[in-house]
């Protein structure tokens, strides 16, 4: 096998991309970063022109110009027709014989397994779940936010603590420390302030997910609607590794369950603890733990799974990308 190249692996998300190439035996030939992969608000051309920068430099540092296969994990790739749409993209490029893509998703479960066999449920910006078994089934959900039934992730929870904020405040709701922590985290000194800088673009909007991690130091505080929110995530999410669980015929198996995403591989501990909780009650069998390991393995690992790569080749890559 030699050092001929096999794997273009891409994991794209919002904020950044990260590209790999790898031989057959596992050997990592090279790596580049590239920026954020955002189809919807960029159109699928220039998107892909992003991931072109960094596969562009990373071919450059192997010596290389194609490979046989390339396995994308990508943002936005929330619906198999979008999934269809992407790859034809992708292999016009003709940076690998062939390509498969899947959401990104995909890319922190198999990174967090031995084997393609378990359940992810990653809690970022939104929240997303699925799994997948050796066999090649998977479960998955479109999570399109509110209008596919989803709720929760680092957006929606402040959307959530700000509407229960607001409330307490003017006397609509049930009163709560959140009427002050997240004006404060601004320097206002009100919820009345804090609304109306949103409102006006004095506060950008994009700094709204500044405040998950207000409500998480507000909950631990013993706040008791802050606490109320961070329950409902940890339903949601228990919620939705249940059900792919129940989809995979898993649920009476040792499965392991990843947890992702900036939220909750921030490991608050009311979080972690109520999840594993709820876990221990509706599959008592799953085993949860939060992935560490850098996403691109995990594009790296369906890659290899794709060319049937030997194990060895599995623990080579591994070993050079765990951390």
């Amino acid at each position: 096998m030699g050092l001929t190249p096999c794997v273009l692996a891409v994991d794209a998300g919002n904020s950044k991309t990260d590209v790999a190439v790898v031989t057959a035996g596992g050997d990592v030939l090279a790596t580049a970063r590239g920026g954020g992969f955002r189809p919807p608000a960029v159109g699928v051309e220039r998107a892909v022109d992003t991931l072109a920068d960094a596969v562009t430099r990373a071919f450059a540092a192997a010596g290389v110009t194609g490979v046989d296969h390339v396995s994308a994990c990508l943002a936005n790739a929330d619906l198999p027709v979008e999934e269809e749409q992407l790859a034809a993209a992708l292999h016009a490029r003709a940076w690998g014989t062939s390509v498969d893509v899947r959401n990104d998703t995909f890319a922190i479960l198999r990174a967090g397994v031995d084997e393609p066999r378990g359940v992810a449920v990653v809690c970022g910006a939104g929240v997303n779940c699925v799994g997948m078994r050796p066999d090649g089934r998977t479960a998955r959900f479109p999570a399109l936010g509110r209008v596919s039934g989803d709720w929760g992730g680092g957006w929606g929870l402040a959307e959530e603590a700000l509407w229960h904020a607001a409330r307490a405040e003017d006397g609509r709701g049930e009163p709560t420390e959140l009427a002050r922590t997240l004006p404060a985290h601004f320097g206002l000194g009100s919820m009345y302030a804090l609304i109306e800088a949103l409102h006006l673009g004095h506060i950008a909007s994009g700094r709204r997910h500044e405040l998950a991690p207000v409500l998480f130091a507000t909950a631990a505080g013993g706040d008791r609607v802050a606490r109320a929110i961070v329950g409902r995530q940890a339903d949601e999410v228990v919620t939705m590794a249940t059900v792919a669980l129940t989809r995979l015929d898993l649920l009476a198996e040792e499965t392991p369950v990843l947890l992702g995403g900036s939220v909750l591989a921030a490991r608050h501990r009311l979080l972690d603890e109520r999840i594993r909780e709820l876990l221990a009650e509706r599959a008592p069998r799953a085993v949860p733990r939060v992935v560490t390991a850098p996403p691109v393995l995990g594009a790296v690992l369906l890659g290899l799974d794709r060319t049937g790569a030997a194990p060895e080749a599995r623990a080579r890559v591994r070993a050079h990308f765990d951390v």
